[in-house]
């Protein structure tokens, strides 16, 4: 049987296997990680099924915030969730992320990392973002190519449930 391969980014990576992975999927959309809400949305909407069977429970919110304090509340109740975020939305998370990682709730929030908004409004790639949230006691999993976002993200799936410790990747 011929090998079937695919070109696709980073975002696209890892919505594949957050779809896959998740129950529930709290997105607010920020660049550049819309697609990878915007492509968990869509196949939502089209009925495909993740790895349980089930359709992936998509939650648009109103902020960052918001989305962190929806992942927060489905992980309480039990579902596997995961959301997707950039920046200066990742920011805003800090709050909910102490939260999660003190409750040992297991979750993944996928990151695409650019610079933050400062004096010169860089929209370059930087990893500052992801480095002002080292405290919150999340398990931190970088990238270096789409090869690895794909293999990465469903490691830290699988690590997050089975070590019950939440992974920004």
């Amino acid at each position: 049987m011929a090998k079937k391969m695919k070109t696709i980014d980073g975002n696209t990576a890892a919505a594949h296997v957050a779809y896959a992975m998740s129950d529930v999927a709290a997105i607010y959309p920020i660049t550049p990680s819309t697609p990878m809400g915007e492509i968990a949305d869509e196949w939502a909407a089209a009925g495909r099924k993740n790895i349980f069977g089930q359709l992936l429970n998509v939650k648009q919110m109103q902020s960052e915030a918001g989305a962190a304090g929806a992942v927060h509340g489905a992980l309480a109740a039990g579902a596997f969730t995961t959301t997707f975020t950039a920046s200066q939305g990742l920011l805003l998370m800090i709050p909910n992320m102490y939260k999660i990682s003190g409750e040992l709730l297991p979750a993944v929030f996928h990151v695409s990392a650019r610079a933050i908004a400062a004096h010169a409004l860089s929209i370059f790639g930087d990893h500052a973002d992801v480095m002002a949230v080292r405290q919150t006691g999340f398990a931190l999993l970088c990238s270096g190519s789409v090869q690895e976002v794909m293999d990465l993200a469903l490691v830290s799936h699988l690590s997050s449930i089975k070590g019950r410790v939440p992974f920004l990747h």
